[in-house]
């Protein structure tokens, strides 16, 4: 008998979930799309950072109880990328911003954040900050800048390739 309860239990939490994933999913992918700046057709930073965050959702789906699971997985996803994006920005210092990469690629990681939590999401200054652990006077400088930048059609300044000691050569 307790195990058919728990089999009932567990195929309802599947079936919820899927629910879930079919109508969130898509504007989840989307969002780690744009704060991974890879272009819409190819995303494999971003389907990873989607997965790794469903499946946090998952395991916690039982512990849900009066809150959206749609906020705790974008949470989650924000996280994620928040973690693994200051070591890649940092490794590649010279931002690409050809027809190959997306919109935001002009932006450093956390103006990303930024730009997707407040403009894209419309999650308030406060909670921003407080996801990112900012003061909300940092976050909105962010997005001034982030916005701006957009805005700009001069491309981003890059920096000389490290080979050159950081030195230019006219010619």
């Amino acid at each position: 008998m307790r195990e058919s309860r728990e089999s009932t239990l567990a195929g309802r939490r599947a079936r919820e979930f899927e629910a879930f994933v079919a109508g969130a999913g898509g504007r989840l992918l989307h969002v780690a799309t744009l704060l991974t700046a890879e272009p819409a057709g190819r995303c494999p930073r971003a389907q990873r950072l989607l997965v790794g965050a469903l499946a946090h959702m998952y395991a916690e789906w039982d512990r849900l109880r009066d809150e959206d699971p749609y906020d705790r997985t974008r949470q989650e996803l924000v996280t994620r990328f928040a973690r693994s994006a200051w070591r890649l920005h940092r490794r590649s210092r010279t931002w690409e911003t050809g027809p190959e990469c997306g919109v935001l690629a002009r932006l450093g990681p956390q103006e990303r954040l930024v730009v997707v939590l407040r403009l894209y999401e419309s999650v308030p200054e406060e909670q921003t900050a407080a996801l990112l652990g900012l003061p909300v006077e940092r976050v909105r400088a962010l997005g001034t800048r982030a916005v701006s930048l957009l805005r700009s059609t001069r491309p981003p300044r890059l920096r000389a390739p490290s080979w050159t000691g950081g030195r230019t050569e006219a010619r």
